[in-house]
């Protein structure tokens, strides 16, 4: 079916025919099937080990659980200190010229300023046409959109009224950036799941044969922005963007990553789901910000598109694409990929419904679909194994920070929980014990402060998040019961991480054991 892109050239988008869009695909070889079950079976072995020594070694399994809640308290530790330093980033970062800087910094080696061009991929699937323009709107105010960003709304041809929808947006905000054009991704495709991934790679060939195959864009000069399609970024994202990717002498081996605030609809969510969310966007920016973490790709990223091409593109049968995408990339070019930090923060949409039910399954099918991710500990492996010529300090480095959430999120919450709870049922005079002895038993000490710290920590990454929220609407004020709400929230924190978080973690790692895919769905969030 023809469309008008906004450059004057007609293209053609053919429209596949196959199975359900952004389902489920065909089982892996049995030797991937083997490796992705690593952190299922890890997680299991975990609980099995955990009830036998209960019974039998009570005090050997409390004292490693006591363990993994010491480390665990200690990590929030250093994620609260490391959120201080990423919040004084962002004030610096948001204060600084950055055509200034590039002045002041770039040498020879440096691209000209007016060189670098940004591809935006916008993947959509039954987005709505309000959310879309909203996403448009903002990148429209980044800086000189109308000669240094091309769009392209990768649209799904499962999708009824896609094609009309990409005309129309089309239309509407023809003049407002270099190019914007969108694209249909066929359905049934050989060898993919129709999912985001497979929709980015489908967009990304299309636009590099148009802006460098037919109109003469130089690829060396070309950034690739991946997104959500309700991602709305920070409005100096580009402008800084143009900037690290100009002077960076390894511009082609590197990502760069904002962090995330879930404020664009923060108001109209429950105060609980805005704790859980602080708690994530905690840890998502101290990622970023603490020198101590290796960093990894999430949501919505930018690569040049020199290094996308190089890596292949992203894969079509995965879900989890940000991390695939980093570890793919990091093994097709030798070892040398690494994230750069870019502390200008982006907003997304939290998890919404029309009940409270279908807000808390929303919430957690969003964190299920997020750790489908563990599949990338037995990606991580597998390339391990098939480039052993690439430095293994370096790419061990990278196994850990991926192994390390997978397995704390399963195999450790597992042990945390179950390993103390179920000794303590099962041997109630240990607890007994705990409570006379008092701070005269080294597990008890440990216990109390884990809680404590762990209690302390949460209630201040729940206070950064509030100092940096937009502004409550006027016709939203406060009510009593939301302020209880949010008071209530803080004891109840654990079990809330054990429903949004632990659960849909366990259940991701089981059937990725037992070989049963998952079906993508859109989340709702407005």
């Amino acid at each position: 079916m023809p469309y008008q892109s906004s450059g004057g050239r007609r293209n053609n988008v053919q429209i596949g025919v196959g199975h359900s869009v952004w389902g489920g695909s065909p089982p892996p070889p049995v030797s991937e099937r083997t490796l992705d079950g690593i952190p299922g079976c890890l997680a299991w072995v975990a609980l099995l080990l955990s009830v036998a020594a209960a019974v039998a070694f009570p005090y050997v399994i409390l004292i490693l659980a006591v363990l993994l809640g010491l480390y665990s308290a200690i990590r929030f530790l250093f994620a609260g200190i490391a959120n201080v330093m990423g919040l004084r980033h962002i004030t610096e970062w948001e204060a600084t010229d950055w055509y200034t800087r590039y002045q002041q910094d770039a040498d020879s080696a440096a691209l000209d300023w007016d060189d670098v061009h940004h591809i935006v991929i916008i993947p959509n699937y039954k987005e709505s046409l309000a959310t879309l323009r909203t996403t448009l709107d903002r990148l429209a105010e980044q800086y000189q959109a109308q000669r240094r960003i091309s769009i392209v709304l990768a649209m799904e041809a499962a999708e009824d009224g896609a094609v009309e929808k990409g005309t129309c947006l089309q239309s509407e905000y023809a003049g407002r950036f270099a190019n914007i054009d969108f694209t249909v991704h066929p359905r049934g495709l050989p060898g993919e799941m129709q999912c985001k991934s497979a929709n980015e790679a489908w967009a990304a060939r299309w636009i590099k044969r148009k802006l460098v195959d037919d109109m003469g864009y130089d690829i060396d000069h070309l950034l690739v922005t991946t997104m959500d399609a309700d991602t709305l970024w920070h409005t100096d994202y580009f402008y800084a963007l143009t900037y690290l990717f100009a002077v960076h002498p390894d511009r082609h081996l590197r990502f760069w990553q904002a962090p995330i605030r879930y404020h664009t609809n923060i108001w109209e969510i429950s105060p609980p789901m805005r704790l859980i969310n602080a708690y994530s966007g905690a840890f998502e920016l101290a990622y970023l910000a603490g020198p101590w973490w290796v960093p990894m790709p999430m949501s919505s990223y930018t690569l040049s598109l020199r290094l996308l091409d190089s890596s292949g593109y992203w894969d079509g049968d995965v879900i989890a694409d940000e991390w695939h995408m980093f570890i793919k990339a990091y093994f097709a070019r030798d070892g040398d990929v690494k994230l750069e930090r870019v502390f200008l923060p982006f907003s997304a949409y939290a998890t919404t419904g029309e009940t409270l039910w279908d807000v808390l399954k929303n919430r957690y099918l969003q964190t299920l679909r997020h750790a489908w991710g563990s599949k990338e500990l037995g990606y991580m492996l597998a390339k391990m194994l098939e480039h052993p010529e690439i430095d293994f300090g370096t790419s061990f480095k990278l196994l850990f920070r991926v192994a390390h959430d997978i397995l704390l999120a399963g195999a450790g919450w597992v042990i945390l929980t179950i390993g103390s709870q179920f000794t303590f049922l099962i041997h109630p005079e240990i607890l007994v014990q705990l409570s006379t002895e008092n701070i005269h038993n080294p597990i008890f000490v440990a216990l109390q402060a884990t809680f404590l710290l762990i209690s302390i920590l949460s209630v201040v990454f729940w206070y950064q998040d509030v100092i940096v929220r937009p502004p409550r609407p006027r016709d939203h004020p406060q009510t009593l019961t939301e302020r209880l709400l949010t008071v209530a929230s803080f004891p109840v924190l654990l079990v809330l991480t054990l429903i949004f978080v632990a659960l849909p973690t366990l259940q991701a790692q089981t059937r990725l054991l037992v070989g049963i895919p998952l079906q993508f769905r859109v989340t709702r969030k407005i």
